[in-house]
């Protein structure tokens, strides 16, 4: 079978492995995350070999240059061939997955919470050692409590 010269950009998109369904695809398209040669794409739109693609998947946008068409979804070393991402997109993944990695650890951030085995002993060591536990109100001054 001659592959086609154009095809639709969902299918493409499908077809390239970068959405798992093709409504996936046809989705993202109208929600205008996904530009053709720097204008908005519709599902129907007609990609064809030497078109740039941009998209938005999740928080990173990804830049490629259609270099073959294909109907059919096949493995990922053939899907890797429709397209050629762009130098600027393969630096902008790099610099994201960098500054992930140098992100902080999300629970350093909890001031308060469940407190730990330490916290739960240390906290149990004040109560025992303080004097609330000694008197039988909460008064001030010792002398009225000694009626």
């Amino acid at each position: 079978m001659e592959s086609p010269e154009r095809l639709r950009i969902d299918k493409w998109l499908w077809a390239a492995r970068f959405f798992k369904t093709r409504s996936l695809a046809a989705e993202e398209i109208g929600k205008n995350r996904v530009q053709v040669n720097g204008d908005v794409a519709k599902a129907s739109r007609e990609v064809k070999p030497g078109d740039t693609v941009t998209m938005r998947l999740g928080v990173q946008t990804r830049t490629v240059t259609v270099r073959g068409i294909s109907g059919q979804r096949g493995p990922a070393p053939v899907a890797q061939l429709l397209y050629e991402e762009t130098a600027e997109s393969i630096a902008a993944q790099a610099a994201l997955r960098e500054q992930r990695r140098m992100g902080s650890e999300p629970a350093l951030a909890i001031e308060q919470g469940r407190p730990t085995k330490r916290d739960r002993r240390d906290l149990d060591g004040a109560v025992r050692h303080a004097e609330w536990d000694n008197r039988w109100s909460a008064s001030i001054n010792p002398e009225d409590t000694e009626r």
